[in-house]
């Protein structure tokens, strides 16, 4: 393990070799392995995935668990082979696991302990520091597959979440309680616009964050949490995270167990939250991965043919309620820029708010790089934003598709050969360009 410098606070990666007194305590695990019964054992190990001989059968989604050399492996059930077998996939490393070693039932699936000390902490998938600080004192776990409110529950559309960045406040404005989805391929800033939405969140509306880093990258994770300390907005935000480098059942749930944390935050501490997904797509090859280990036949482009179901599990418990609202803001890589991609539509279809982020603009060193064209929002309703703002909003479109349609010409025949009207657009621009241009707050 990487040992954290004394003066400064290092990520760190930590050890899952964790004690069977340790593990037990932090995945609320029914009882010591004395006093648990075994329900089958294993059989097959290839890689990640493990086929189990069960005497009973358990659950899908079940935990299950194995020990060995005072080291605990757990498991999530994910397919019945028949009446007998279970095919589940690994959480943490499966160096030591072999054919004929005992399999425990947990009783539950993953648990996640909770508790109103959870803020200002670097989580794991089960809950486990990985800011070299104590254990998260906890009064309760929580499911981690726990199912949607019921309709009955939920509210709809409050208003606007103010972001106090201009091109997006104006022409894509946030739904207050509702879904937003930051679209674009590798270097067009998305992570960059996530960490000034959570200092948005904490600085202009006094609420709270929960930062889901699904297959984060080590440095970028370290990056961020050193950025969001120096932002002194670290005290409002839990970051919970699955490293690119972990089982593909550690990325596939990761986003669930943050999720879960933002439950609590909305149901029990009765707060404002903004729920943050970097990046979704690597939720959906995630799913892809345990399908093709699962066997399963891919469906359009390769992808999984669970695609759309796997992404509404997640999509449909980001609710708002009379005790609190989630806004959940998504980062969404698009491979080779394409948005037809049929991971991208899945994930489009959920969205109350769209931000395309433009290779384009950001090209031209404008950024927020967001294309105002192409990207929309159900908000943008004169009767929701006001007249004033609707016309704006429309007025500004208008301009832009209107110089969208002036660049070809330029190029071929000159500025010279505009009319009046039609170079006073030309000129104009650079005041818009200037206007969507914005000084970040945590980048700079």
């Amino acid at each position: 393990m990487l040992q954290a410098n004394k003066n400064e606070h290092f990520y760190h990666i930590p050890d899952f070799s964790f004690s069977l007194h340790e593990h037990r305590t932090l995945n609320n695990l029914s009882a010591q392995q004395e006093d648990q019964q075994s329900i089958g054992n294993i059989i097959e190990v290839h890689g990640p995935v493990v086929i189990i001989d069960c005497t009973r059968l358990p659950p899908l989604h079940q935990a299950l668990c194995t020990y060995f050399d005072h080291t605990s492996y757990l498991f999530e059930v994910h397919q019945h082979l028949d009446e007998r077998h279970v095919r589940a996939i690994t959480l943490h490393g499966t160096a030591g696991l072999s054919r004929g070693m005992s399999v425990f039932d947990t009783g539950a699936p993953l648990q996640v302990p909770v508790s109103e000390y959870c803020l200002g902490r670097l989580l794991n998938i089960f809950g486990e520091p990985l800011d070299g600080q104590p254990l998260l004192p906890h009064s309760e776990f929580r499911n981690i597959h726990a199912k949607p409110l019921p309709l009955s529950e939920a509210i709809g559309m409050s208003g606007i979440l103010e972001t106090g960045i201009k091109v997006i406040d104006l022409l894509c404005p946030f739904v207050k309680g509702g879904k937003t989805g930051l679209f674009g391929g590798a270097g067009v800033g998305k992570t960059v616009l996530v960490m000034e939405f959570i200092h948005a969140v904490s600085a202009i509306h006094k609420g709270v964050s929960v930062f889901a880093g699904v297959g984060e990258r080590i440095r970028e994770a370290h990056e961020l949490w050193r950025e969001m300390q120096q932002a002194e907005v670290m005290a409002d935000t839990l970051m919970v995270f699955g490293q690119m480098d972990e089982s593909p059942g550690v990325r596939f749930r990761v986003a669930l167990s943050a999720l879960t944390y933002a439950e609590y935050l909305r149901d029990t501490l009765h707060k404002e939250v903004l729920f943050v997904v970097d990046n979704v797509f690597r939720f959906v090859q995630a799913g892809s991965e345990i399908s093709s280990l699962l066997g399963r036949m891919p469906a359009t482009v390769g992808y999984q043919p669970t695609l759309t179901t796997e992404v509404a599990e997640l999509e449909d418990r980001i609710l708002s309620t009379r005790q609190g609202a989630i806004t959940s803001v998504q980062a969404v890589y698009v491979p080779a820029d394409d948005m037809t991609d049929p991971a991208v539509s899945a994930i489009l279809s959920h969205l109350d708010t769209t931000v395309i982020l433009s290779r384009d603009q950001a090209s031209k060193g404008i950024y927020p790089a967001v294309d105002p064209l192409r990207s929309s929002s159900k908000l943008m309703d004169k009767h929701t934003l006001g007249e004033r703002h609707y016309t704006v909003a429309q007025a500004v479109r208008e301009h832009l598709a209107r110089y969208h349609e002036l660049e070809d010409i330029i190029a071929m025949l000159g500025i010279e050969e505009l009319s009046e009207v039609d170079r006073k657009v030309v000129v104009s621009q650079s005041y818009i360009d200037g206007y969507k241009d914005f000084n970040f707050t945590l980048a700079s």
